[in-house]
């Protein structure tokens, strides 16, 4: 089985221009292709996962990866899957942004003897004088074919600025810098950037020619991957200053039961053969394949020191074993307490499982709060210094968040 019918069986393929030369060039590792990350935030998260998986994928197979970093499309801002138009982050932030995604990228993908570039579209696209940019790219774009794209759509009613108009031309600009610096033949992107890169092949096409060898490839359910990105307790990122390895692996192992052997085929590297014995797996076996994805995906992300730490502590904690050094936590110094005592909304305030007082009473009010694995239904509720006479506390917010709390 070759590479691209491998991603085909792993459920990666959406949609393709001219089928047979991918799969030619995939297969042969003679694919030069890109995949672009906006800065948005300091670190990636899982929504961006499925792409990192599969550079990684057809690295190992001979292509050649470019993760383009987009700080030039970040002062934009992509309007695709968005209600509202994106705040405007300062060239410092996004700068900083991109240092930490270069990081994390790293880690999944192989940088040296230029086996993979990383390369940031603020290096042309900032340069770009505006009349010339006109002449050159907006006479090959229809407006009228602009206005019919999905990532369009879904805000003519609210309201669309010209500002996000141009991010459709700016994108299709980086596959034609890439293709004319880089030799780049093939770009990746989710299901909702489908518009905007058939715009990008277009573009290189009718200022190269016909013969100019340029094709597009979308991933199946990356605007679900990037839904994966969000849970009660925020978005989960790679950063494990931000998710913890535990909560990380926390996360995976708390994936729905449908989605399981979907997430565990479309992320790990598991063998396909291995990954159909577990098809029939029902019940309990269900939760095996669930710690089966979590470890994967954690030692993936944070190596397997930390994904095995991860996994005992998620094991003890379902044993009823009482606190564990490896779950996150929150320490709380003796100056915190006043009279013996400390404020549960407080407690929860330091662990950043709120960001307000107010959040933290609506969720104790609506049954989301327990410590010690009882409820807890006062949002004035006062945890005594006394209570750690017999070790750490455990503190749980909703189904899936687990904090220990203990004394500094």
């Amino acid at each position: 089985m070759g590479v691209y019918e491998e991603l085909q069986a792993r459920g990666l393929i959406a949609q393709v221009t001219d089928e047979p030369e991918i799969r030619e060039l995939v297969n042969n590792g003679k694919a030069t292709f890109y995949i672009g990350f906006d800065p948005t935030a300091d670190s990636l998260h899982v929504g961006h996962f499925m792409a990192l998986c599969l550079m990684k994928r057809l690295q190992m197979a001979g292509n050649k990866p470019i993760a383009l970093i987009g700080g030039g499309t970040g002062m934009i801002g992509d309007p695709s899957g968005r209600s509202d138009m994106r705040q405007m982050m300062t060239p410092e932030t996004i700068q900083h942004n991109c240092d930490c995604f270069k990081k994390q990228m790293s880690r999944f993908i192989d940088f040296s003897d230029g086996k993979a570039l990383m390369v940031n579209n603020a290096d042309w696209l900032l340069d770009l004088n505006y009349i010339d940019l006109l002449r050159e790219v907006g006479a090959c774009f229809s407006v009228n074919n602009m206005l019919r794209a999905e990532c369009y759509k879904q805000r003519m009613e609210k309201g669309l600025s010209f500002f996000e108009f141009n991010y459709m031309i700016m994108q299709s600009y980086d596959f034609y810098e890439l293709f004319q610096k880089y030799g780049c033949n093939m770009q990746f992107g989710g299901d909702d950037q489908w518009s905007n890169m058939l715009a990008g092949t277009e573009l290189i096409r009718k200022k190269l020619g016909k013969d100019a060898y340029a094709m597009t490839i979308t991933l199946l359910l990356n605007s679900e991957g990037k839904k994966m990105g969000k849970t009660q307790a925020g978005a989960v990122w790679l950063d494990e200053n931000k998710t913890s390895p535990f909560e990380f692996y926390q996360y995976w192992r708390n994936v729905d039961d449908a989605d399981v052997l979907k997430c565990i085929r479309m992320l790990t590297f598991l063998p396909l053969e291995e990954i159909e014995k577990m098809e029939s797996w029902q019940g309990s076996e269900l939760n095996r394949a669930k710690e089966i994805l979590a470890y994967e995906l954690t030692a993936l992300v944070h190596g397997e020191e930390k994904a095995q730490k991860a996994q005992e502590a998620a094991r003890a904690l379902f044993a009823g074993s009482g606190s564990s050094e490896n779950m996150p936590f929150v320490e709380l110094p003796k100056d915190a307490f006043t009279d013996g005592k400390i404020q549960l909304l407080d407690v929860m305030l330091r662990a950043g499982l709120i960001k307000s007082k107010g959040e933290g009473r609506r969720l104790i009010q609506q049954g989301g709060v327990s410590l010690q694995e009882e409820k807890i239904s006062d949002p004035l509720y006062m945890i005594s210094a006394d209570a750690f006479a017999d070790g750490d506390l455990i503190l749980k917010k909703g189904k899936k968040v687990f904090y220990r709390v203990t004394l500094a």
